[in-house]
């Protein structure tokens, strides 16, 4: 996967000095991104990785996101095998390298809806358990239990029109 422009533009850009220029912008994009992953729940360094590979669309080695984003290399372990597991990044090697590198994997955003349905079809599954479990004589308990999984239902098909959306 390569970028939108050669890295010799990239950097070029990247080193603009007026104010706003693209090196601000991407730095901010990459902080916001963390902070989006920190409030889903994930770490923050995840979100950063995501959004380094997001916008600077280019293969990078482990050593370069440990520089890029001044992190250690085991935040950038533990984030990039937590981004890999949920179809976020793609782990590639190169001839003659021995360390990892990534890439953005192919339909992240798929992915990430494929995930949001997995978690909301879980919960469904347990709030539906409780259903199952709950007398039959306590109606206004039912209730309540059953519109708390139908919410959960809606929100999974109103994610898989999105996947349908995307594709």
């Amino acid at each position: 996967m390569t970028g939108d422009i050669d890295p010799a533009q990239r950097s070029a850009r990247m080193k603009e000095t007026s104010p706003g220029g693209l090196d601000e912008v991407r730095s901010d994009f990459i902080e916001k991104i963390g902070l989006i992953a920190q409030n889903d729940g994930l770490p923050r360094i995840a979100g950063r990785i995501f959004a380094l590979l997001l916008f600077d669309g280019e293969i990078v080695s482990f050593g370069e996101i440990a520089e890029r984003l001044q992190v250690s290399r085991g935040s950038v372990s533990s984030a990039t095998r937590l981004l890999e597991d949920r179809g976020l990044l793609k782990r590639v090697g190169k001839p003659g390298q021995r360390q990892d590198f990534f890439r953005l994997a192919d339909n992240p955003y798929r992915n990430m809806l494929d995930n949001i349905v997995t978690g909301l079809d879980r919960a469904r599954d347990e709030i539906g358990d409780t259903l199952q479990q709950l007398p039959q004589d306590c109606p206004e308990i039912r209730r309540r239990v059953q519109d708390y999984a139908r919410f959960y239902e809606v929100m999974g098909r109103a994610i898989d029109q999105s996947i349908k959306t995307l594709e």
